[in-house]
């Protein structure tokens, strides 16, 4: 019965993110040899991300292959009306300061603040267009960490830039890299999900791999000791997605339970304490879980429903239930339904809706919510105009 689950749970993310995708609606295509293996079994169910957020800022890639960004100029966004920033994306990934997408072509683009070389041009010169990441082709997937970069190629490696004082660039040193260099020791790599400093991975056997910053427990490992290079997180197995914040990390299991991993001080881990955890625990009355999101201190997750839970943090509305009040076990955002994604930043949550339309609440002190003239922040959910 858990396998059928798991099977059918399986089934219904990759219907949804189909559809989002728009799968056969005007996308661009690959006609090549990679464009095969992007096809192949491995790949099948990969989550090509069409919305994401990170500190004050957000991004959504439209099915038409745009990419449209809100929050502060520094990032290359455009303020609380979004703007069009790129075209023939099929990914993206939100950094604190920079942002990262995939276009059809396999190549990776990267705009925004480019400390300790986040953007992969070999330079270390903002840029508020685009400019390509050197010497990556192929990319099938991105993640954004603080000052850190990640990309999935479609062979399964995982390869990474940026700032590296924790090893969260996996690379077994603690040296920046102004360009792509490959994380060590991983292959088969499907999904991988970027924070502050640390980096997550999921192979195809369902296993999750974590390196950098550890000093919360946020790799999992059973210890609070950064790690330069991958190493297991412990006691999960059949993950089909993750998620991560600068101190703690969110994993699906195929039969929709959700566990979670790292501090605890807000009730982040949703399991009913404030206890941080260095290994797994799961989170309290979840299941039939799809996806997950990560907010600086709080939660997110979409249900085979449609609707949308969320606990930890929420001095600034981003649980969505029409309070202040945190909570340490997951309560349900208001008004919601027929969900498909959602992404959290520090302090706000957007939602992508079956209809196409996006809606967005928590902190918009830098009109990272896309919304246009609302207040600071919303304990509701509001319009965006992201979508």
């Amino acid at each position: 019965m858990q396998r059928n689950t798991g099977r059918w749970v399986s089934g219904l993310l990759g219907v949804w993110l189909g559809a989002l995708m728009g799968v056969g609606c005007g996308q661009p295509t690959v006609e090549s040899g990679e464009q095969a293996q992007l096809d192949a079994p491995l790949w099948a169910s990969q989550s090509r991300s069409r919305l994401s957020a990170n500190e004050n800022h957000s991004l959504a890639l439209r099915p038409d292959g745009i990419v449209w960004a809100a929050g502060p100029n520094y990032a290359g966004a455009g303020g609380s009306q979004p703007m069009a920033v790129m075209s023939g994306a099929v990914a993206v990934a939100a950094g604190e300061m920079h942002s990262l997408a995939v276009r059809y072509d396999g190549a990776v683009w990267a705009w925004g603040a480019n400390s300790y070389g986040a953007l992969g041009d070999g330079t270390g010169s903002t840029s508020m267009v685009p400019v390509r990441a050197q010497g990556l082709s192929g990319a099938v997937a991105v993640a954004a960490g603080s000052y850190h970069s990640l990309a999935v190629r479609y062979d399964g490696t995982v390869w990474s830039w940026g700032y590296n004082a924790q090893g969260q660039l996996g690379d077994g040193t603690t040296s920046h890299r102004w360009v792509p260099v490959q994380v060590q020791g991983l292959s088969g790599v499907v999904a991988v999900a970027a924070s502050y400093n640390h980096s997550l991975a999921v192979r195809h056997d369902g296993t999750v791999w974590a390196w950098g910053d550890n000093s919360s427990g946020q790799l999992g490992d059973g210890t609070t000791s950064d790690r330069w290079v991958p190493v297991q997180v412990q006691g999960l197995s059949g993950v089909v997605a993750v998620a991560t914040s600068p101190a703690h990390s969110l994993a699906v299991r195929h039969d929709g339970t959700v566990w979670a991993w790292g501090s605890n001080h807000s009730g982040q881990l949703g399991d009913g304490t404030t206890s941080g955890r260095m290994v797994p625990v799961q989170v309290q009355g979840l299941s039939g879980v799809v996806a997950v999101a990560a907010g600086l201190s709080y939660s997110l997750a979409v249900l085979s429903d449609g609707t949308v839970w969320a606990w930890g943090s929420n001095y600034f509305g981003q649980l969505g239930d029409g309070t202040t009040s945190g909570r340490m076990a997951p309560v349900q955002v208001q008004g919601l339904s027929g969900v498909v994604a959602v992404a959290a930043g520090y302090h706000h949550s957007l939602a992508v809706l079956s209809d196409g339309t996006a809606w967005a609440w928590g902190a918009n002190h830098s009109g990272q919510l896309g919304a246009g003239g609302v207040p600071t922040y919303s304990t509701t959910v509001i319009r965006s105009l992201l979508y």
